[in-house]
């Protein structure tokens, strides 16, 4: 099973048709599981320490969400990055440890806490560039997609 735990709701309607389109196209494959949590208001004017209080505070509802037997993937800057052969391959690897509970994190608009850091298995860097973690969900899901036609020999991914 790959599950998204993600910060923020999605209000676009073409990203929420974009997210189901996605779903739709990795069902064959696996089942998938999208879960929202509550983001906090963080407003410019926070100071650095409000800040972190509201990464903090993401990341406790994201870490209650996060069972001890799943293995994480947190997107992060500070990750690592790969390609969309490497992350194919990196999947397989851990379906063939018998890891069936993939999660991949979202955090909020500021990052993540360190104790979300500490608990992700491994870290992912989708880009140099900075996305809206709204759209990034599109994204990822787009990149799961592209992995299991990558794993399956199906045209897809060129």
């Amino acid at each position: 099973m790959i599950r998204i735990i993600a910060c923020g709701k999605v209000k676009e309607k073409w990203m929420k048709d974009g997210i189901q389109e996605y779903e739709k196209r990795i069902r064959p494959y696996d089942r998938i599981e999208l879960a929202e949590v509550q983001d906090e208001k963080a407003p410019e004017s926070n100071s650095a320490a409000e800040n972190e209080i509201v990464k903090k505070k993401e990341g406790e509802r994201i870490l209650r969400l996060i069972k001890e037997d799943e293995h994480v993937i947190l997107l992060d800057l500070k990750g690592s990055t790969f390609t969309s052969e490497k992350m194919a391959e990196n999947l397989q690897n851990l379906y063939n440890r018998s890891r069936n509970k993939i999660t991949f994190v979202i955090g909020g608009s500021l990052g993540v806490s360190p104790e979300l850091i500490q608990r992700a298995d491994q870290r992912w860097k989708l880009s140099d560039c900075t996305f809206p973690h709204q759209l990034c969900r599109i994204i990822v899901l787009e990149q799961i997609y592209r992995c299991f036609r990558i794993l399956h020999n199906e045209p897809y991914h060129k």
